[in-house]
């Protein structure tokens, strides 16, 4: 049952900042965008889990390539 918490605390707290970075850039609450992608999941059958894991995977693809550096010498 330990387990199962650990991964449940991982997906919870890696998974919040998805919605949180889509709200930003939408500029809507990430409560907002955490109930859509339930609705999406619930009324497609898991296309809206996919999208979800499918953003994560582009957002932390964006972070290791673009990095924002203080001053060119960071370089």
């Amino acid at each position: 049952m330990r387990m199962f918490y650990g991964i449940l605390y991982y997906f919870q707290k890696r998974g919040f900042e998805v919605c949180r970075r889509v709200a930003e850039r939408f500029g809507i609450r990430a409560r907002v965008v955490r109930t859509t992608f339930i609705y999406l999941t619930f009324a497609t059958l898991g296309f809206g889990f996919a999208l979800y894991l499918f953003m994560a995977f582009w957002l932390r693809i964006k972070d290791l390539i673009y990095t924002k550096r203080t001053s060119v010498f960071d370089l």
